[in-house]
């Protein structure tokens, strides 16, 4: 699958259905910058799993603070639009996929 940008605007209709993962991430984060490949090639591999990229900036704040994103990157796991899991930092694509395994099974 795609990774599709979201905003404040769209956000809760698109974790509406299903298993959705969430990066929090902004273009100065240098973290931000190392894992979202690993994300988005992760997307590549796994279905059955909607992946969404939200750049925190002046105009998408209200979502990061719904959710208390403090610290970036931040990726954030709903199940049929209700928050499951939330985790912070770089994580290897080994990493995110065990955790996408664990949510399935969940």
């Amino acid at each position: 699958m795609t990774v599709e940008h979201v905003s404040d605007a769209n956000f809760s209709e698109k974790v509406a259905q299903g298993i959705a993962l969430i990066d929090f991430w902004a273009s100065w984060c240098g973290p931000c910058q190392m894992f979202g490949p690993v994300f988005e090639a992760t997307a590549e591999k796994v279905d059955s799993v909607s992946f969404f990229k939200f750049e925190i900036n002046e105009s998408n704040r209200r979502t990061p603070a719904q959710y208390g994103i403090r610290s970036i990157p931040s990726v954030l796991a709903f199940k049929d639009g209700n928050l499951v899991e939330a985790r912070t930092g770089v994580m290897d694509q080994e990493t995110l996929i065990d955790w996408i395994t664990e949510l399935k099974g969940a």
